[in-house]
């Protein structure tokens, strides 16, 4: 009974404890919603609010030319004076390292000013010398290079093509001529008749021997042998073998006939005794001769080699006056330089003694090459050359490969060999440029493998030397040519985007060694009637480099307060070249439709417009699920710990900003304070929103934790958001929905609000301004404009505000509303409608403030805890009682049944004692009977 009493009391306790917090709560819900507005609010929102006149700067059209054709001259280096500072001190410079990193976004229109500026400097340089490759006729695998003033390539190769052509006409004739033929006919002639008379002379030795000299029909080889043996070959193949002397053949041959036959009448019987010695005197007379003909055979041969060289003696003598008249004067031509004289001379040389091949044209390495009209081994391969006075090269290469860049060696297949020579030496960017100035983009650089270390060697070195990138590669040694390397005298400029700047100095350690000078481009000017002219004359300039209508004044200005729009500043103007070139073609194709011959503010107009749109499919369907209600967007009445924030979409090259819903839930009674942030938790979240997420909690804390322990945790996340979130311009509405969930106020969402914060709490500006204002307003002109509406944003962006025209109308209109704040505490006051920090004298939170209520509902809920935790004290304390009284209970019985079993022991025991006695008594009568029998009997 006692227990269901307790339990009856707690739960009136809690149910009274719940109805004061409902009440208090309600009690704080209608004194957040006056119905008239609090002094403060008024105070507050006089003071932020923002004047239709500060949400946009207009350019004045009467301080603008009547149009674009009476512009001023552009300046080509207007806005980048830092960079183009910086790089004139790069081209003053001529030590070694100092090349240029021009570094700023993409289409600021870098290359086209440096291009300019290098291009009117290079005009008054010294033109560069020429260069050419040529044979080494002493090493052909190395070509050499010689250098040569500026247009002297080119005259040096006509003058040897033109050598070459007159030269092979020249010898052909020569060589042809009857001249040539008889003084050829006299020396083989009278080499015919010393060999002749050399073989008479043996042959009449041979005689003497009884050996005629003769041929062989086989080999037509000398031999000697005996005259028998010639008349007998004579006899079974006639005219096969002939001695020497057809005229002396027959006398001889009769002779030995004679002699053999009077030798065998007389000797007949004497034979068989001399038969041995006379064979063997044949075989040392013939051995003899032999070794005799042998040795004419060697001179003969001499005899050949001097009249070979008395041919080549003669074709050399041809060649030299024929060629000599040739080449005397392009020597004179080249008598200042000494180089190329050598090398005719050794052109000259070399043709003197290759004329036979030269003249026959048998010979690959003297035909004339497939797309040329010398043979490559006479060739002069122009690998660079420039007009006289043309001034300095400019040179910017689109597609930097190592071999663009450097060089390379072609090759040719013919046949399954791979040949190759001098003429096939491609010249690379560097060699064009070499004497002047080479620009290149960063990124592409570093597209195409070995094309940065390529160039970092060359620059370091100052020379270009060609190696072969198949080699580096495949690490193969194949054959290929090695030519003497050029020297590089040139200023690199490479350019490429701030981040890649910081990158290359990172991982490429001798980068900065290799371009120590950095050039930044700026990506804005500061806006004046000065700047705006500059920037009309660069208008004027790209009109009449693509040939479009003149642009009128009022089309000037319009375009000019679209740049500041681009800068998001007032006072600012973008330099963005892409954009700009882009927005006057197509408000020249607006005014060709409207068949005007002059652009006008609404053909700009209407090219913003359809810029606009086109970059605008991801805005579209936004607001068609905002139509359908399936993005949750509220823009008028009140909601607790709901807030309406601002974002921007980035996605590609499209921009907007959209409303999203931020909501705050608290749990009383749980943690200390603590506030989960759920886009961090699940990797939406990046590192900046972190940082604004604890920057707002560092500032509740300090705000509350010295009155009172905090004793909640919260929760906070943007519904129906699903993509990764960045940035800390949500510090401010994650701050207002957290403080309205913490006392129960209501916010006015027909407020939308943006904006950093500081742990000070103070409001400090954010990007994308003019897309959230705008992403709001069209919010709210989807669910209709009910005068109510406003966005809530840091007075720091006040002057970045370049609004469309319709904002500003409805705003003047006063159905919309933009207001500046410079604390948390301000942008609170606007969006509960309540006095915020106002204190007491005894410096604590007056009870009608925001933080006021905050605390009340602190102490409430330790109240209400402390209440819980007494009434689960008493709790326990009767149970704890219960339990002891049921223990000594339990003992009690516990004593009790040992009681009783102790009697009734006892009792057993005097039972069982009384029963003993009886049984005792019974024998002892039994026995006093036993004993009286045998009485009886006796």
């Amino acid at each position: 009974m006692t227990e269901q009493l307790h339990n009856l009391h707690y739960q009136v306790l809690k149910d009274t404890n719940n109805m004061a917090t409902s009440l208090s709560e309600l009690k704080d819900t209608e004194q957040t919603a006056p119905t008239t507005p609090h002094p403060v609010f008024i105070e507050v929102e006089q003071r932020c609010l923002i004047s239709a006149e500060q949400l946009k700067r207009y350019s004045n059209p009467d301080e603008l030319p009547t149009d674009t054709r009476t512009a001023p001259d552009l300046d080509v280096g207007f806005g980048q004076q830092r960079a183009l500072k910086a790089l004139q001190t790069a081209l003053d410079i001529k030590a070694s390292g100092y090349h240029v990193f021009a570094a700023g976004e993409n289409g600021l229109g870098k290359r086209t000013i440096i291009s300019r500026l290098l291009t009117r400097i290079a005009a008054d340089a010294q033109t560069p010398n020429d260069w050419v490759y040529i044979h080494n006729f002493t090493d052909p695998r190395t070509p050499l290079a010689l250098r040569l003033p500026a247009g002297h390539a080119d005259l040096l190769q006509q003058q040897v093509n033109h050598l070459w052509q007159q030269a092979k006409k020249r010898l052909s004739q020569r060589f042809r001529s009857d001249q040539y033929q008889s003084k050829i006919e006299a020396i083989k002639n009278n080499t015919h008749q010393k060999e002749s008379q050399a073989y008479e002379v043996l042959n009449a030795e041979g005689k003497q021997y009884d050996l005629a000299l003769t041929f062989r029909s086989f080999d037509n080889k000398a031999v000697f042998v005996h005259p028998s043996q010639i008349q007998t070959d004579n006899e079974d193949n006639e005219n096969t073998d002939q001695p020497v002397n057809n005229a002396n053949k027959k006398v001889d041959v009769e002779d030995s006939k004679e002699t053999s036959v009077n030798g065998a009448e007389d000797n007949d019987t004497e034979y068989g005794n001399s038969e041995y010695e006379t064979e063997l005197n044949n075989f040392v007379q013939k051995n003899h001769m032999q070794k005799r003909l042998s040795q004419l055979t060697i001179a003969l041969e001499q005899l050949e080699d001097e009249a070979n060289d008395a041919i080549e003696a003669l074709h050399r003598n041809i060649a030299q006056r024929a060629l000599q008249p040739l080449f005397a004067p392009v020597y004179e031509q080249f008598t200042a330089h000494p180089l190329v004289v050598d090398y005719l001379k050794a052109v000259f040389a070399d043709m003197v003694t290759h004329v036979e091949r030269i003249v026959n044209g048998d010979d690959e390495e003297f035909v004339t090459a497939v797309l040329a009209t010398t043979p490559s081994r006479y060739a002069v391969n122009v690998i660079v050359s420039h007009a006289p006075d043309s001034g300095a090269p400019v040179i910017f290469e689109d597609l930097p490969t190592h071999l663009n860049l450097l060089g390379h060696v072609e090759q040719i297949t013919q046949l399954g060999t791979v040949t190759t020579d001098v003429s096939m030496i491609r010249a690379g960017a560097l060699h064009r440029a070499n004497g002047g100035y080479l620009l290149l983009e960063a990124s592409h650089l570093l597209e195409h493998p070995y094309a940065w270390q390529g160039l970092k060697r060359a620059l370091q070195s100052r020379k270009i030397k060609l190696s072969s990138l198949e080699q580096m590669l495949t690490l193969t040694g194949s054959l290929s040519l090695s030519p003497a390397p050029i020297d590089l005298d040139i200023k690199v400029i490479l350019l490429g985007e701030a981040d890649l700047y910081y990158e290359l100095l990172e991982l490429e350690p001798e980068f900065d060694a290799v371009f120590k000078v950095r050039a930044d481009f700026h990506d804005d000017v500061v806006r004046t009637s000065e700047h705006e002219l500059a920037l009309v004359a660069k208008m004027a300039d790209i009109i009449d480099y693509a040939n479009l209508y003149p642009f009128d004044r009022h089309a000037q200005a319009t375009l000019l307060e679209h740049l500041s729009l681009q800068a998001e500043e007032q006072d600012r103007l973008s330099l963005h070249s892409d954009l700009l070139i882009k927005l006057l073609h197509e408000s020249n194709r607006h005014a060709r439709l409207d068949n005007e011959n002059i652009v006008t503010a609404t053909h700009v107009t209407q090219a913003i417009s359809d810029m606009d749109e086109r970059s605008g499919y991801l805005r579209d369907l936004y607001w068609d699920e905002l139509k359908n209600g399936q993005q949750l967007i509220q823009t008028q009445g009140h909601a607790v710990g709901q807030v309406n924030a601002l974002t921007v979409v980035s996605y590609a090259d499209s921009e907007f900003g959209m409303p999203a819903r931020l909501t705050a839930v608290i749990q009383p009674n749980i943690g200390a304070g603590e506030i989960l942030d759920i886009e961090r938790d699940v990797d939406l979240g990046g590192s900046l929103h972190a940082k604004g997420m604890l920057i707002m909690t560092s500032y509740l804390r300090a705000l509350f934790s010295q009155h009172h322990a905090l004793n909640f945790s919260a929760s906070l996340a943007f519904e129906q958001s699903y993509a990764h979130i960045d940035g800390d311009s949500a510090t401010v509405s994650e701050g207002c929905a957290l403080l309205s969930a913490l006392a129960n106020v209501p916010i006015d969402q027909s407020f939308a609000i943006t904006g950093s914060m500081n742990q000070l709490g103070e409001v400090q500006a954010v990007g994308g301004i003019n897309a959230k204002i705008a992403g709001f307003f069209d919010a709210c002109r989807e669910q209709e404009l009910t005068g109510q509406q406003g966005v809530v944003i840091p007075m720091a962006n006040v002057k970045q505000l370049m609004l469309r025209d319709d904002i500003i109308e409805a705003v003047k209109a006063g159905s919309f509303h933009i207001y500046g704040v410079h604390t948390l505490s301000e942008a609170l006051t606007l969006m509960t409608g309540l006095p915020i920090d106002t204190m007491n004298k005894k410096g604590r939170y007056r009870k009608d403030t925001l933080f006021g209520k905050v605390l009340s509902r602190l102490m409430l809920w330790d109240e209400n805890q402390n209440e819980e935790e007494d009434i689960d004290d008493k709790k326990s304390k009767k149970k704890d009682k219960k339990k002891r009284k049921a223990r000594r209970q339990k003992k009690e019985d516990h004593r009790r049944k040992d009681t009783a079993k102790h009697q009734k022991n006892e009792s057993e025991v005097v039972d069982t004692m009384n029963g003993r006695k009886e049984v005792i008594d019974d024998e002892k009568s039994i026995d006093n009977d036993e004993n009286a029998k045998p009485l009886d009997s006796i």
